[in-house]
């Protein structure tokens, strides 16, 4: 097959994701796949210029080294809110140009701009569309007041779908209650590689290197750092305490990282949080290992509250208990007793971690959450999701 993907977010700067790694597998069994992606991080991050050119970026990678996909980023005017009517055009002609060019047996498309165009040009070449949702992406655009716009989208999209894949049951709930048929909309989990999240691997080199003792105890968190992650809370939790021997250690960058710092200085906690900013994936396998337990300490806001992020699957695959919010859509994927234990706000994470210590369970729990997870492979999920996708074609 050919397969076009299209997402409104940096297919290269930002975490792997589910589409990442079936992306990538797919390419590794004979399947083309070209992505169309949104230098979403040009604010901050981006050259300074009015308006960028086409890029086109080969042999793009973020799990395996011997795959390489190709990314097109189209030209956007750099320019708060103009940058997405200006997309209406360049994204445009750009999907028209790889349904020539390409030929794509069908689209998946991811968010919701690049969506709704992908979405009539593939109904006005009979392409089949496939709308793989791992996010409520109204919640996502930036600029508030064009949320609802995003949603009116959304709806329709779903509704003309040929397919609706979704990484968890409460966002399939969600998307029915859209508008979208339950009889096309179907769950496809995230999926873990059990030889890459192998709970044998040693962590020791990580706490060496960041100077965490044998007997210390370490809270990790990795992934994108919003400022509704909970961390800043759970960061100042922990400067209320005496203990030094609990750690907090952080992989990843992104909104919150400078507040993080700040907290860090002005609580004189350099010794108790570790900032270790962004790492190679490769990496982070040893990063679990080196950890006690896991943390999800994020609010119970709308972006949150009905999808089930990758990482609890790798935390969890590692044998490592977590510490979650209650959020819906976590509660309802893991239950109870299954390696998760569940606190109301980002400011009890600490508590429940010392209960966790003083009581001995932090062992017991992390078998919990590998036994929970360790049936969904990312060859069985690969399975799935390309059986759908050939019924599809």
């Amino acid at each position: 097959m050919r397969i076009l993907i299209t997402q409104d977010t940096d297919w290269i700067k930002r975490n792997p994701g589910q589409q990442h790694h079936l992306a990538e597998r797919l390419l590794l069994r004979g399947h083309e796949i070209r992505v169309i992606d949104y230098e979403i991080l040009w604010r901050t991050e981006g050259k300074k210029e009015l308006f960028s050119k086409r890029q086109v970026f080969h042999n793009v990678s973020k799990i395996f080294k011997d795959v390489g996909i190709t990314v097109i980023r189209p030209p956007i005017l750099k320019i708060p809110i103009l940058d997405y009517f200006s997309m209406i055009f360049t994204y445009n002609r750009e999907i028209r140009k790889q349904i020539k060019e390409f030929a794509p047996n069908v689209i998946i498309t991811h968010s919701i701009l690049t969506n709704y165009l992908a979405m009539r040009l593939a109904r006005h070449n009979h392409i089949p569309l496939v709308y793989h949702m791992n996010d409520v992406n109204p919640t996502l655009i930036p600029f508030k007041p064009l949320q609802p716009v995003g949603r009116i989208i959304e709806k329709r999209i779903l509704r003309n779908a040929d397919k609706v894949i979704v990484i968890n049951e409460k966002l399939r709930e969600y998307a029915i209650n859209m508008g979208a048929d339950p009889e096309k909309t179907c769950v496809v989990r995230a999926g873990i590689d059990l030889e890459r999240f192998n709970p044998e691997i040693n962590g020791k080199e990580i706490r060496e290197k960041y100077g965490i003792k044998d007997d210390d105890i370490v809270l990790f968190f990795m992934g994108w750092l919003y400022h509704f992650s909970g961390l800043k809370e759970v960061a100042i939790e922990l400067s209320k305490i005496k203990d030094n021997t609990i750690k907090l250690l952080i992989v990843g960058d992104g909104d919150a990282f400078k507040d993080l710092q700040r907290i860090k200085e002005r609580y004189n906690m350099e010794d108790k949080i570790i900032l270790a900013g962004k790492q190679p994936y490769d990496n982070i396998p040893k990063f679990i290992a080196s950890s006690d337990i896991c943390l999800l300490p994020a609010y119970k806001n709308e972006v949150m509250k009905n999808i089930v992020p990758i990482k609890m699957y790798e935390y969890m695959v590692m044998r490592k208990p977590v510490i979650a919010t209650s959020l819906p859509g976590i509660m309802k994927e893991f239950g109870k007793d299954n390696g998760v234990i569940y606190v109301d706000r980002p400011e009890d994470v600490l508590k429940k971690a010392v209960e966790l210590i003083k009581d001995n369970r932090i062992e017991e729990e992390g078998r919990k959450a590998r036994k929970f997870v360790e049936k969904y492979s990312w060859d069985n999920i690969t399975d799935e999701f390309e059986r759908i996708l050939e019924e599809l074609v």
